[in-house]
């Protein structure tokens, strides 16, 4: 069935479009870095004698570059469809994910005091 009817997307998302392609490119390094910091994370639970401060890459910069990258795919995405639903899923991901990360920077600093990187951010470098 063919439809003349406006479509329910913010902007024209065709497949070549620079919104699909920068999604695209925003979601691949999102997922790059969120697929990373979980490794580093699991790694460091496989070792023993307690907690340890996640240090080098991103860690430097923010105490949860997982959420940052998991945030970074859902904009990603509602740059890829450019629609509604995306933006949505995008709002939603930041609402839940940025007070998490808050509360595990919070956590740190509690837990390793003056040892925990004095310029470490939350979840977005340099800001918050």
């Amino acid at each position: 069935m063919v439809s003349n009817g406006k479509s329910n997307t913010l902007a024209y998302n065709s497949p070549l479009s620079f919104w699909f392609v920068g999604g695209i490119v925003v979601f691949a390094i999102g997922m790059m870095m969120n697929v990373w910091a979980d490794g580093v994370l699991m790694g460091l639970k496989s070792q023993r004698g307690g907690y340890k401060i996640p240090r080098n890459g991103l860690f430097e910069y923010v105490s949860s570059p997982n959420y940052l990258g998991e945030v970074m795919e859902w904009l990603g995405w509602a740059l890829m469809t450019c629609s509604w639903a995306g933006l949505a899923f995008f709002v939603y991901t930041c609402s839940n994910l940025v007070p998490r990360a808050v509360s595990n920077h919070k956590w740190y600093l509690e837990k390793f005091g003056e040892d925990y990187p004095k310029n470490r951010k939350a979840v977005f470098p340099f800001l918050y």
